[in-house]
C-alpha cells in the first residue's frame, strides 16, 4: 500500500473539490481503462457489489461492458477509488508522484495526468482535470486546423490543375470549333449533292414499296401455310413425346410397348380361335375338304369382314357384332354422340348420361371401352368418377378429341378390332385409313336406347 501524501483524502474522509462540469469524455475513457487493468489486482471482497461480476474479465471485456459500472463506483465508492489508487501509484509510479507533489512532467499527456488525478483526488484535482479537458480540446482544435490548412493547400492545387486544365480543354474546343465549322461547309456541299439523290431515291423507293407489297403478300400466304404444318408438326411431336413417354413407361414396368401390342394381338388372335372352334364345332382331322374352299380363314375376319353382312348401317344389330369381335376396342366420341343425342342438357349431365349407357353396355359386351371429350377449353380439370369399365380420357390443352381419338387408333396394334363411334366424317375417314372400323354415333344412342 502506497502512503498517502498531505494534499490526499482517506476513504471515508469528505471530496470538498467538484467538478464544475462533466468529466471531458477524453478523460473519462482513460479513466475506465486504468481502472480496468487495476480491477484485476483486487480480491473479490474488494470489488463493489455491481463490479463483482466482471472480476474474471479481461481488461478490455471491464471497459466495454462495465464502463458505466466502474466510472459510477469511482464516483461513489472512496474506499474502491482508494484501491484502484493504490493500484495507479504500483503502475504508474513516477506520474503518480507528480500528481500528489504538483509537479507535473512537461512530456505527460494532460489526459493522463487528469485520469491519475481524478482517481488519486489529490488538492487542486478539479482543476487539472479541467486543464486537461481543455488542453485535449485546445489540441483538437490544433489538429483540426492544421487538417483545414492541408486540405486548404490540397484544394488550392487541385483549382490550379483544374484552371490549367480547362485552358488546354478550351483550346482545344476552339481547335475543334474551327475543325467542325470546315466540317460544315463541306456537309453543306454535300447535302445539297444529297438532296437531288434523295429525290431520285424516293421515286426508287416508292416502287420498291409496291414490290415489297407483292412480297409480303407472298410472304403472308407462305406464313399461313407454315403455320398450318407447324401446328402439324407439333401435333405429330405431341403424339410422339406421349409414345416416347409410354415407352419409357413400359420400360420402367419392365416391358415394352411392342411386346404389350403383340401379346395383345396374340390375345386377339386366340380368342378369335377359341371363339370360332366353340361355334364350328368341327372335328379333329388332318385333311378337310373345306381347306380347298376359297373363304375366310379364320383370325383373318376383321370389321370391315362384318359391314359385308346384310345387316344395315344403321341396325344397332350391327355394332353388337362388331363389339363381339374378340378383343374388340369401342372409342367414342363423347360430345359428338351427346351433342347429337341430347344436346340441350348441360355439359355435365350429358357426360353423365353417355358414361352410364357405356358403362352397360361394356358389362354386356365384355368390349374394351374409351370415351373422348374436349378438355381443350376446359378453364379447370373435371371432378368425374369413371364408371365400372369405361376408360374416361379429356384432350389435353391446344389438342382436339380428334387428334387424341387418332392416337388411340394409330396405338392399337394391327390386326385388333378397333370401332370408332363418331358423325364426323373427317375422323371416320382418318381411322377407317388406320385399320379401324367407323359407325355413326346415331347408331350407337339407337342402342343405347334398346337396353
Amino acid at each position: 500500500m502506497v502512503e498517502r501524501t498531505g494534499g490526499e483524502r482517506g476513504p471515508g474522509e469528505p471530496d470538498q473539490e467538484a467538478l464544475d462540469r462533466p468529466l471531458p469524455e477524453k478523460v473519462r475513457r482513460r479513466v475506465v481503462a486504468l481502472t480496468g487493468d487495476a480491477l484485476g489486482g483486487l480480491t473479490v471482497a474488494e470489488l463493489p457489489v455491481p463490479l463483482r461480476q466482471y472480476a474474471r474479465f479481461t481488461p478490455q471485456r471491464r471497459v466495454r461492458f462495465a464502463g458505466n459500472a466502474m466510472a459510477a463506483a469511482l464516483e461513489s465508492a472512496p474506499a474502491f477509488r482508494q484501491r484502484i489508487a493504490d493500484r495507479l501509484c504500483e503502475a504508474l509510479p513516477e506520474l503518480a508522484e507528480s500528481v500528489r507533489g504538483g509537479t507535473l512532467p512537461a512530456a505527460a499527456d494532460p489526459v493522463d495526468v487528469a485520469a491519475v488525478a481524478y482517481v488519486l483526488r489529490p488538492e487542486g484535482w478539479a482543476k487539472l482535470v479541467a486543464a486537461a479537458g481543455e488542453e485535449a480540446q485546445r489540441a483538437q482544435a490544433e489538429r483540426a486546423e492544421e487538417e483545414a490548412e492541408r486540405e486548404l493547400a490540397r484544394l488550392r492545387e487541385e483549382l490550379a490543375r483544374a484552371r490549367a486544365a480547362e485552358r488546354t480543354h478550351t483550346e482545344g474546343l476552339r481547335s475543334e470549333l474551327e475543325a467542325a465549322r470546315k466540317e460544315a461547309d463541306s456537309l453543306n456541299r454535300r447535302l445539297r449533292s444529297a438532296l437531288s439523290d434523295v429525290k431520285r431515291g424516293e421515286a426508287a423507293a416508292r416502287k420498291a414499296r409496291a414490290e415489297l407489297e407483292e412480297v409480303r403478300a407472298a410472304a403472308a400466304a407462305e406464313k399461313a401455310a407454315a403455320e398450318g404444318e407447324a401446328r402439324r408438326l407439333r401435333s405429330r411431336l405431341g403424339e410422339a413425346e406421349a409414345a416416347l413417354e409410354a415407352g419409357r413407361r413400359a420400360v420402367r414396368e419392365g416391358r415394352s410397348v411392342e411386346d404389350m401390342r403383340l401379346r395383345l394381338l396374340l390375345d386377339t388372335v386366340l380368342d378369335a380361335a377359341q371363339g370360332l372352334r366353340r361355334e364350328l364345332a368341327l372335328p379333329p382331322a388332318t385333311h378337310r375338304p373345306a381347306e380347298t374352299v376359297d373363304a375366310v380363314e379364320p383370325g383373318r375376319m376383321t370389321p370391315k369382314d362384318i359391314a359385308r353382312r346384310a345387316l344395315s348401317e344403321e341396325d344397332p344389330a350391327l355394332l353388337d357384332q362388331l363389339l363381339a369381335l374378340p378383343q374388340s376396342h369401342l372409342v367414342v366420341d363423347g360430345y359428338n354422340v351427346t351433342k347429337t343425342g341430347y344436346p340441350s342438357l348441360p355439359l355435365e349431365k350429358q357426360r353423365l348420361r353417355l358414361l352410364g349407357g357405356l358403362a352397360g353396355l361394356a358389362a354386356q359386351t365384355g368390349a374394351e371401352v374409351t370415351c373422348v371429350f374436349d378438355g381443350a377449353e376446359l378453364a379447370a380439370p373435371v371432378l368425374l368418377a369413371p364408371p365400372r369399365g369405361v376408360r374416361v380420357l379429356f384432350s389435353k390443352p391446344g389438342q382436339t378429341a380428334d387428334e387424341l381419338i387418332r392416337r388411340l387408333v394409330r396405338a392399337e396394334p394391327p390386326g385388333r378390332p378397333v370401332v370408332v363411334v363418331s358423325a364426323d366424317r373427317e375422323v371416320a375417314d382418318g381411322v377407317a385409313a388406320a385399320g379401324a372400323r367407323p359407325v355413326a354415333s346415331l347408331l350407337l344412342l339407337r342402342r343405347l336406347g334398346r337396353t
